[in-house]
């Protein structure tokens, strides 16, 4: 069963911290086996990836095919019935045109000295996106991560997709394909991690990883950040739904489903501000639980890490949301928007009962990528800028570097940085002398 909470109650405080405090993630000691296989890719090339794919994913592959053929790609997307191509070809295009708002502005500006200041942006060249492949293989990551690349103008960019036993998922080639991406590998784990990070004899190391994964996957990237970019470290899923007693019990029990039913680690929580919806909420849950095709999945996360919690009112929900700082945040209330305004922390908010979290996995537009295990209080989710770097712009003229570059000087003086101050020094006493370079 889940657990119940109420405000009210005198030890709220501690119970609430307790359910901050639920470790979710994996308890299997992954660090130790992930530097072993990052090290092992790093030394041996496609050897190494090839024999941890075998091991792992029970697919046997040669450098040569470690990455789908174009003939391949072609036969597999064939496969996609038209109303999933339809669908999917909708969520690009939306995932798309929300994307492209994102690109920021180049700047440039002389300001009062005469300096010429500005800052542009450019994209990375390269990067690689991790697209899971285990208990669940997600088209729809792929769009997710690819289509912000594409659009922010990554020039190289690759996938690798594990396929286990072999078994492909065509749409996910689609989505690639949807993409702009035409070079995806057919491998994962934290050797996947480790050949894009260093690079093997047949993939090419990449400047940036982004994508969720199983714990290893996390664990690689961490370890390998530094030699590239990575964009966060996943950790299981997760919704908060504040709801009043005003909707469908069954909705909302649904919406606390569509997270459960990711990862037995996940965690679902209802806050309410009528203690008996809560409990007819979590009645409808377990009646689902009775026929839902991934209730194997779902009850553990329901049983585990379910919550319902009952507060005095929906400014205490705003406040306690916060202090969760969810991956995803629906808003089932009287009026949502206000209640919206109130919220600074959560990867991404949904706002009015008829606006369910999986409509932002698939064709919202916004990213599904998003920061769990409170790290929104930090973070954001996944977006162009993640694919972008900006360079700072700086041009001195002599009247400019005369007009503050004494200060210059006294602050490299101060920290005993003495080559600094000189620098500055030489070209001040040049101008001193009536001597102009440009």
């Amino acid at each position: 069963m889940p657990v119940f909470l109420n405000s009210t109650q005198p030890d709220f405080e501690a119970r609430f911290v307790d359910l901050l405090g639920m470790k979710r993630e994996s308890d299997s000691d992954v660090d130790a086996i992930v530097v072993d296989i990052i090290a092992d890719v790093a030394q041996r090339g496609d050897k190494a990836v090839i024999e941890l794919t075998n091991k792992f994913d029970r697919l046997s592959l040669t450098p040569e095919t470690l990455a789908f053929s174009a003939a391949e790609m072609e036969a597999e997307i064939a496969k996609v019935p038209a109303n999933e191509r339809a669908a999917l070809e909708l969520a690009a295009e939306r995932i798309r045109a929300y994307h492209e708002r994102q690109l920021p502005k180049d700047e440039h500006w002389i300001d009062d000295s005469g300096a010429e200041l500005g800052w542009r942006w450019s994209a990375v060249e390269s990067a690689g996106l991790y697209v899971p492949g285990g208990l669940a293989s997600y088209p729809s990551s792929v769009l997710m991560n690819a289509i912000p690349a594409r659009v922010a103008g990554v020039e190289n960019l690759v996938i690798c997709a594990p396929t286990p036993d072999g078994k492909v998922n065509p749409l996910v080639l689609l989505a690639a394909r949807l993409s702009g991406v035409d070079r995806v590998y057919r491998i994962g784990g934290a050797q996947a991690v480790a050949a894009m990070a260093y690079g093997t004899q047949t993939i090419a190391q990449v400047d940036k990883i982004t994508g969720p994964g199983n714990a290893f996957v996390a664990a690689a990237k961490r370890r390998v950040f530094g030699r590239v970019g990575i964009d966060m470290i996943a950790g299981p899923s997760e919704i908060l739904v504040i709801a009043d007693k005003d909707n469908d019990p069954d909705w909302i029990a649904i919406d606390l489903l569509s997270q459960a039913e990711h990862d037995e680690s996940a965690q679902s929580i209802l806050i309410t501000d009528d203690e008996e919806f809560g409990r007819l909420v979590a009645q409808a849950v377990e009646k689902r639980l009775e026929t839902l095709e991934r209730r194997s999945v779902a009850a553990p996360s329901w049983r585990d890490y379910g919550a319902v919690v009952t507060v005095r009112d929906l400014d205490e929900a705003a406040k306690l949301s916060d202090r969760i700082a969810p991956e995803h945040l629906e808003l089932c209330v009287k009026d949502a928007e206000e209640l919206s305004n109130k919220v600074r922390h959560a990867g991404a908010i949904f706002v009015g009962a008829w606006t369910p979290e999986a409509i932002g996995d698939y064709v919202g537009g916004p990213n599904h990528v998003l920061p769990t295990a409170r790290s929104a209080r930090f973070s954001s989710g996944l977006s162009v800028l993640d694919f972008m770097k900006r360079t700072t712009i700086a041009r001195m003229t002599p009247e400019a570097l005369a007009a503050i570059g004494p200060a210059a000087e006294i602050l490299a003086k101060s920290e005993s940085l003495e080559a600094h101050g000189l620098s500055v020094r030489s070209r001040l006493d040049k101008i001193n002398r009536g001597g102009d370079n440009g």
